[in-house]
Order: structure tokens, then C-alpha cells, then sequence
């Protein structure tokens, strides 16, 4: 079960690593022991490395950066150079039990197309993605501003976002591309999850996706 961070009497939102941790934990969660999995966008491989210790699965990192790539390299993470926005064609149908994408989707172009591809080389994804639905955003929208929070770092000059979406905008996407919705986590800046209306409560999402 995915841990959730006590709260206690003075709740502070988790920091940069805390978030980090809550992150994987919720995709560790979602991955039986074992599989093979690809991770797109992967940064310099935190994520698999910590699939491969608590998990024991074995799989490869996408990433375009080269400096990310040599860092994968050193911290002995499988990885391969590519432009995910231009496809997985390296790739064979049904290669992966998991292709994940971690609070990445939001910096690519073909977000179809990677959604598509992902469901193409893996039995299952799993995607999470800042809400930019989130109440604070939408405060600071209608103040004036370009939200700046905690999943949502940047100022608007230098973000990497290309997108920026919502849990509804993400939802009606996968109705449209016939992507089943397999489950789906919201959760606040605390790590705790989030029911009552995740669109506006939800800071970050979490989804599980299939076939339908």
C-alpha cells in the first residue's frame, strides 16, 4: 500500500526529496516484483534504481539529455538516448510489462502519440503529471500570475512545460484515444491523498493505464 506521510498538528508540504520518495513509492506500488519496465524521460535513472532495489525489476531509462545519460550511465541504470517525442519504433509491441512517464508528459510535444506508444511496448502505463487545476494555481491565475507551487517550480520564463493540463483535460484525453482508466490517485502537497474533488484539491496525479 502506497505509504502516506503523517500530517500531524502543523502540517508542511513536502519538500523536493519528500516529493520525490511519495512519487516513486505511488509507481512502486503499482508494480508487482519482477516486471520489466521502460521509463520515459528518466532523468538520471533515481526512479529505475529505486524500482530495481525495492522492487527487483529490470528495465531501460529513455532520456534526450545528454548530461542525464552520462549520469544514468554512472549510477548504472540501462539507458538509451532518444527523442521520445519522435516515437519508440526501437521498441517491439508488448516489450514491457510498465512504461512510465514521471511528471514528464507535461515537457513533451506528441502527448498522444506517446500515450499511444506507450500502450503499444507495455501491457500497462503508468503517468503522473502536476494538476494545474490545483486550487493554488488557480489563485495565482486569478491574481494575474503564472502559478508557481510546489509540483509547478518554475517561473514561466524558464519552465521546460510545454503542456499544461488538467485531471479533467488528462480524463477526457484517454476517453477520446479509447485508453481504459485502470486507477487513478490524486494527492496534496502533503503526500495525502485526495477525493473530494482531486481537480481542484489534487496537486499531483497519478493514473494507471491499459487497453480498453
Amino acid at each position: 500500500m502506497t505509504p502516506i506521510r503523517p500530517r500531524g498538528t502543523n502540517p508542511r508540504p513536502l519538500t523536493p526529496k519528500e516529493r520525490e520518495r511519495f512519487d516513486f513509492a505511488v509507481i512502486a506500488d503499482w508494480i508487482p516484483a519482477g516486471k520489466h519496465v521502460l521509463d520515459l524521460g528518466c532523468g538520471d535513472g533515481r526512479l529505475l534504481g529505486y524500482l530495481s532495489e525495492t522492487k527487483a525489476i529490470t528495465g531501460y531509462g529513455v532520456e534526450i539529455d545528454h548530461e542525464s545519460v552520462l549520469r544514468c550511465i554512472r549510477n548504472g541504470i540501462d539507458v538509451i538516448q532518444i527523442d521520445i517525442d519522435g516515437g519508440l519504433s526501437g521498441f517491439e509491441d508488448g516489450s514491457f510489462s510498465h512504461a512510465i512517464i514521471s511528471q514528464a508528459l507535461q515537457t513533451m510535444h506528441s502527448t498522444e502519440r506517446i500515450l499511444g506508444e506507450m500502450l503499444r511496448v507495455a501491457d500497462e502505463a503508468i503517468v503522473s503529471f502536476p494538476n494545474f487545476a490545483y486550487r493554488v494555481n488557480r489563485e495565482a491565475i486569478a491574481a494575474g500570475h503564472m502559478p508557481v507551487s510546489e509540483d509547478l517550480p518554475y517561473e514561466w520564463y524558464d519552465t521546460p512545460n510545454m503542456r499544461f493540463f488538467t485531471i479533467v483535460d488528462f480524463e477526457a484525453l484517454c476517453g477520446r484515444l479509447g485508453i481504459k482508466i485502470r486507477e487513478r490517485l490524486a494527492s496534496d502537497v502533503y503526500g495525502q491523498p485526495v477525493t473530494d474533488d482531486p481537480n481542484l484539491n489534487g496537486s499531483l496525479a497519478f493514473y494507471r493505464l491499459g487497453r480498453s
